[in-house]
């Protein structure tokens, strides 16, 4: 996976359910819900495509209003981390397992922009 593909897309909201429902007559998006992890999962018919979630707002977990966070495929989420460091980003979810599906962590660049890294226990 050397090439780091975008893998997962998660758009904050108040509502996750009534957001999902929203998409889901918009555009034809397929959703899956969660209630166990209180997470509403989406795709679209384009099966080249990455899915993603509707991710309820958590300030206190850093996800703000109208936060959409980018989730990039990586073959080691340390090995990613330590060069977020090294290059004078800051990580601000250390690396977590994601029950029976895969890692994920989210990091900050040096100038605020954020995005969250994942690796499949599939690969």
């Amino acid at each position: 996976m050397a090439h780091h593909p975008i893998v997962h897309v998660e758009i904050a909201t108040r509502d996750p359910k009534a957001s999902a429902k929203f998409y889901s007559e918009l555009f034809g998006w397929n959703i899956l819900s969660d209630d166990s992890l209180n997470y509403v999962m989406w795709r679209t018919d384009d099966e080249d495509a990455p899915g993603g979630a509707f991710a309820p707002i958590d300030e206190a977990q850093g996800v703000r209003p109208f936060d959409t966070i980018v989730y990039v495929g990586t073959d080691d989420v340390d090995a990613t981390l330590r060069k977020v460091e090294q290059l004078g980003g800051k990580v601000l979810t250390p690396k977590m397992e994601i029950p029976n599906t895969g890692w994920m962590a989210i990091f900050e660049d040096p100038h605020g922009g954020r995005m969250a890294l994942y690796k499949s226990m599939q690969q």
